[in-house]
């Protein structure tokens, strides 16, 4: 069979770092790469290896406080070369814990300043209160829709963009109506759903991206059927839309009484 050229998917700390369905990211994106003719060099990178510096594109996942405690030293001893990828345009997809750890910092709950990469420019704090539910966004690709379970706010640096405004749901903390955070190719988020599954133009657009990093040529897309997974997310796009604006509107008639 021929093949369009090959690119390395890693997925990092599959095992600490994959809760909440984020296993689905790695499946659907091995499963697209086939689709459009290339061929998906996967590798699950665990704690105490050698991070591939011919990393193409770089999955990342949610877990407990205990799977990132678990991971620091091995991200630490990992951070140049991560650093490294993502100056030179890897497109990497951190979700939840692995976006906090893709951060400048975590502040726990009583205080404690854990250090983090300094990819993203987002600190985030450590809450008493769960943020839980669907979510929409608008962002560069798009309406994308996820989940999102998280107690740490996060905020922006001041010049750092975010992954998307958010249209319902909490985002980054309950205040700024952002969600996530974008530098160069690596996208920060809380969204689960898995969150690639259920929105085809952002895993292609990453392929995309990987595809150009990778072989230095443009994109040559497969025609794919996304129809199930396009009417299941913008099902649920006008759902919860049309409720927060029955909420709204019930909202500002109990003022105006």
């Amino acid at each position: 069979m021929t093949t369009k050229g090959t690119i390395v998917l890693v997925h990092i700390y599959p095992r600490e770092m994959s809760i909440y369905g984020d296993l689905g990211n790695t499946r659907v994106m091995q499963q697209r790469l086939t689709w459009h003719g290339y061929t998906c060099d996967l590798r699950r990178h665990h704690p105490g290896e050698e991070f591939p510096r011919d990393a193409h594109l770089v999955l990342g996942g949610g877990g407990q406080d205990s799977g990132q405690a678990h991971v620091e030293a091995d991200l630490d001893r990992n951070a140049d070369t991560l650093r490294g990828l993502a100056a030179d345009g890897c497109p990497m997809v951190m979700v939840c814990g692995m976006y906090q750890l893709f951060g400048n910092a975590f502040i726990t709950v009583d205080g404690r300043r854990l250090p983090g990469l300094g990819i993203l420019d987002v600190t985030t704090t450590g809450g008493a209160d769960r943020m839980i539910g669907p979510v929409v966004l608008d962002t560069a690709y798009g309406s994308v829709v996820g989940y999102e379970n998280h107690s740490g706010r996060t905020t922006l640096g001041a010049g750092q963009a975010p992954f998307g405004r958010v249209l319902h749901g909490h985002g980054n903390n309950p205040d700024d109506r952002l969600e996530g955070a974008v530098t160069n190719r690596v996208v920060g988020t809380y969204l689960h759903g898995p969150i690639l599954p259920a929105n085809p133009a952002f895993a292609d657009g990453l392929i995309k991206d990987a595809v150009e990093r990778a072989l230095g040529r443009v994109f040559e897309p497969e025609p794919m059927d996304d129809s199930l997974a396009d009417q299941a997310r913008n099902r649920q796009i006008a759902r919860l839309l049309a409720g927060r604006e029955r909420r709204d509107r019930a909202s500002g008639q109990a003022r105006g009484t």
